[in-house]
């Protein structure tokens, strides 16, 4: 048995910047273990398979040891596919999801992902997971996955140097760290030890957390974003309603086939 297969950088806008994520087309679905083993043998943090459905399409993510409930950069990365490697005739896709219906829309050079915007709580303090990040941010809150802890400066998110090990017996599916930008209205990192991704270059679904914290502090909806990992990611994000709309670019970097056996 042959398999399609796709990798795409993400939230870039050349070839080598963004977040790898594999794109897998599918007509049927295989088996969980077939799937988080192709997921484990990409060892990229997501792997994204889809299905085709009479509404548009379904589609699930896999990281190396597990699957997810939401993930952007590879929805991106599978919209992408859609688009340019299957001659999609319509400007919008709908998929079908875990996280309920999820959309990518093509705005002229962007595709914009339509995600359920997460609902934030503030938190004591976490000193362990604090102490594992290696600096005390000013302010801590809770999504319904994922941490999100808030600093001052941009140069405190870039001098941050994790305790992956620590940082993955939180229980949480990852860990956000987000202060001002210099360029940008918000920067942020993404750890994710928990679900075996130490640092993720871009994270398009921790967006939905960031944006009903910063769209408060700063009085705005539309928000510039990067997420300053060593790759590097820049983000186009609009809080609308309980929705949040992240806009971004992707490039094919491989074609290629998995052989089953």
């Amino acid at each position: 048995m042959k398999l399609p297969i796709f990798q795409v950088d993400a939230f870039a806008e050349a070839l080598f910047q963004g977040n790898p994520a594999a794109v897998v087309p599918l007509t049927e679905w295989l088996s969980d273990a077939t799937m988080q083993s192709i997921a484990l043998e990409n060892n990229l943090s997501e792997t994204a398979f889809f299905v085709p459905t009479q509404a548009g399409f379904e589609i699930r993510w896999f990281t190396p040891k597990s699957e997810v409930d939401l993930c952007g950069h590879a929805t991106l990365a599978t919209a992408h596919v859609i688009f340019n490697e299957a001659a999609y005739p319509k400007d919008t896709i709908s998929f079908g999801s875990r996280s309920g219906e999820l959309t990518v829309t093509k705005k002229g050079d962007l595709l914009e992902l339509n995600f359920p915007v997460d609902t934030i709580r503030p938190i004591a303090e976490p000193t362990a997971l604090t102490k594992a990040l290696g600096n005390k941010p000013k302010a801590c809150f809770l999504g319904k996955t994922d941490y999100l802890m808030v600093y001052e400066t941009q140069e405190d998110i870039e001098q941050l140097k994790p305790d992956f090990g620590v940082l993955a017996q939180t229980g949480a599916r990852g860990i956000i760290a987000t202060a001002p930008g210099k360029e940008v209205d918000f920067v942020s990192r993404f750890f994710a030890p928990g679900v075996g991704i130490d640092e993720d270059p871009v994270t398009g679904s921790a967006h939905t957390t960031l944006m009903p914290y910063w769209t408060g502090m700063l009085g705005k909806t539309d928000l510039s974003a990067r997420q300053i990992s060593a790759r590097g990611g820049q983000l186009q994000c609009r809080l609308q309603g309980d929705r949040v709309l992240i806009a971004g670019s992707a490039k094919t970097y491989l074609r290629g086939e998995i052989f089953l056996g």
